[in-house]
């Protein structure tokens, strides 16, 4: 019989976007479902939240009926672990508002290492495999710190499987734009496939914006721009994905396809949701979403909105299977994306506002503490 650990290996070795949403969601559940009572195994905090669920583990029949957690129960130090603290490698922080405490999700070896592949699978669904020259929208300092790691930090090493070199493009405190290093990466790969990326404010108002405002073009006719979050800023400014996309592309001189904006949390570090070319995100075969309507969270029919739940069959050092996060989003179709890939396709839509979110999901202030 194979191990737990095995089960993840193997998922992990197929197609990112395998077969149709039941056969996957059936084949994640049950790996899901094992973690779920592996995770209640190392951690009695964690247990007694599953124990108090109105579903009994043995007894759920789907994704939906297994114990979610509010993303809420990672802010606390020290992080909940399932793991002996001298087995954690890393500590890995939130990008939590001024004054809000950070999540902290605590990492050991095998869970990194599963991370890594599961978010370079994805990857190269969407860019391909090819390594190539990488330039950071950001400063060398954020990528700094190996024993704590900031979402910043996480996101810009998760490319580096894809990256024959790295060059950050910002420097200093207020991330001011290094002329020399973004002139030097031009003129050595300006014309060559590159990779770019970037926090998607810090790409927008410390690069893209000055830049636009000069008139300058970069040239990097066959780069791959991609960002994750941040995005609160934008929308106050009323800087919509599409002016966002257009703006980008016409600084960096790239088709405007060949920008990707991607969601991705510390709390389901391992996958990613890039943008397909038909502006929707998919679930990999080794997680699901689910999308869970804001009063009763029960899941919503398709096109429906709701609240996020993320689910992810990869880490073992933190219990982060089921998470119900503060991101609403819209399920947009099962099974029917114009871009090939099975399974739902769904939209972000905006965070939930500041009150709290209620039913089941309110049981971590009570339970777990």
């Amino acid at each position: 019989m194979s191990t737990l650990d095995e089960k993840i290996d193997a998922i992990l070795t197929g197609p990112p976007y395998g077969p149709g949403s039941a056969e996957a969601a059936a084949r994640v559940f049950t790996l899901l479902r094992e973690q779920v009572i592996h995770a209640a195994s190392q951690s009695e905090v964690y247990a007694n939240y599953v124990r108090h669920w109105p579903i009994k583990v043995e007894h759920a029949q789907s994704i939906e009926e297994l114990p979610y957690i509010p993303v809420s129960v990672f802010k606390r130090n020290p992080p909940l672990a399932l793991v002996p603290s001298d087995k954690i490698q890393r500590t890995l922080l939130s990008s939590a508002t001024t004054g809000q405490e950070p999540s902290r999700i605590a990492i050991d070896a095998p869970t990194a290492k599963r991370m890594t592949k599961g978010v370079v699978a994805i990857l190269r669904d969407f860019i391909g495999s090819a390594r190539r020259p990488y330039l950071v929208v950001d400063s060398a300092e954020t990528n700094a710190n190996a024993a704590s790691l900031g979402a910043r930090g996480a996101a810009i090493r998760a490319l580096s499987p894809f990256a024959t070199e790295t060059v950050y493009c910002l420097k200093g405190g207020n991330l001011d734009i290094d002329d020399e290093a973004l002139g030097e990466f031009i003129e050595q790969h300006g014309d060559k496939p590159v990779i770019v990326y970037g926090f998607t404010s810090i790409l927008w108002t410390k690069l893209i914006t000055p830049l636009a405002a000069k008139g300058k073009t970069l040239g990097m006719q066959q780069a791959v721009i991609l960002h994750s979050g941040g995005w609160k800023k934008l929308i106050a400014e009323s800087v919509t994905k599409e002016v966002f996309n257009i703006t980008a592309s016409q600084v960096f001189g790239c088709q405007k396809e060949k920008v990707i904006d991607y969601y991705g949390m510390v709390e389901n570090l391992g996958i990613i949701y890039p943008d397909c070319i038909a502006g929707n995100k998919h679930a990999p075969a080794f997680g699901a979403v689910v999308i869970r309507d804001p009063l009763t969270l029960k899941p919503v029919i398709t096109g429906g909105t709701g609240i996020v739940q993320v689910c992810s069959a990869l880490p073992t050092s933190f219990p982060g299977h089921l998470l119900l996060t503060e991101d609403l989003a819209t399920l947009i179709a099962e099974d029917g994306c114009p871009c090939g890939r099975p399974g739902s396709a769904f939209r972000f839509v905006g965070r939930i506002s500041k009150a709290e979110v209620r039913g089941c999901g309110n049981i971590d202030r009570q339970r777990i503490a």
